[in-house]
């Protein structure tokens, strides 16, 4: 009989077995804001969140996870991330020629 209790104890912590994942986004200039999702929702709702708080243009960004593009359909499971990791917020760069 007891052991049924603990079965079920488990199963109502949600958050216990991982179902958020705490991210950092970091832009050029050091600054970090701290978002908290399910590991399945699509990670542009981060970008685009991300976004909003900075008054800035989506297109105009460019969100990198260890050094790679992340698009914006996977969730953070599909990329494997670990609680607390870091995603780059890069101003994107246009343009660039030399004169």
């Amino acid at each position: 009989m007891s052991g049924s209790g603990a079965a079920t104890g488990e199963d109502k912590k949600p958050d216990q077995g991982g179902a958020h994942i705490n991210l950092k986004v970091k832009d050029q200039n050091g600054n970090e804001v701290f978002f908290r999702i399910k590991r399945k929702t699509q990670l542009k709702k981060l970008m685009n969140a991300y976004c909003d708080r900075q008054s800035v243009d989506p297109k105009s960004i460019v969100f990198l996870f260890d050094g790679r593009g992340i698009p914006a359909e996977k969730t953070p499971d599909e990329l494997e991330m670990e609680d607390g990791d870091e995603i780059d917020a890069m101003l994107h760069q246009s343009g660039g020629s030399a004169i």
